[in-house]
């Protein structure tokens, strides 16, 4: 899989989030300096509600747009087979003959996105599963979350 699909894909996907909380903290921003939210008594926290939600939405803006300059730069190396997981990986777990699809990331850890057909997680170095990923190779095995406990899923692939 081409890396280029790989950033192109994570960045859409932020675009989009990155859109949805614009418009949400306008949203919001309008309704909390709306007349119709004028306070009707001592007690009555409308607007002030909006305005905490609205500077939350524009905070999150802000991590979105620094998280769009970050994939942009991110250097995305080839692995090998004899490499260890590290940021920059695209890493193929397989448990039951089922197969999940990761990408080592630098931040917005779960978010999803898809190339093609084929979706795929952001794991971060600090998330469960990447604390556990970080520094393996093709072949080690790690535990996922079960119905029925932890599982074990094997690294089958690492690109």
């Amino acid at each position: 899989m081409p890396k280029a699909a790989l950033r192109a894909a994570i960045l859409a996907q932020l675009h989009r989030e990155l859109e949805l909380q614009i418009r949400a903290a306008h949203d919001s921003r309008d309704e909390a300096t709306s007349a119709e939210n004028k306070a009707e008594g001592q007690y009555d926290m409308r607007s002030q509600e909006a305005a905490y939600l609205a500077e939350g939405q524009a905070r999150l803006a802000a991590e979105l747009a620094e998280s769009i300059t970050i994939y942009q730069s991110l250097d995305l190396p080839d692995f090998t087979s004899a490499s260890a997981v590290a940021v920059g990986a695209l890493v193929t777990l397989e448990a039951k003959g089922r197969r999940s699809l990761y990408f080592f990331g630098p931040r917005n850890g779960g978010l999803e996105a898809t190339i093609g057909e084929l979706p795929f997680t952001i794991v971060t170095p600090t998330s469960p599963l990447g604390r556990q990923l970080i520094g393996q190779r093709l072949g080690a095995t790690v535990q996922l979350p079960g119905r029925r406990g932890p599982e074990p899923h094997q690294i089958v692939e690492l690109v």
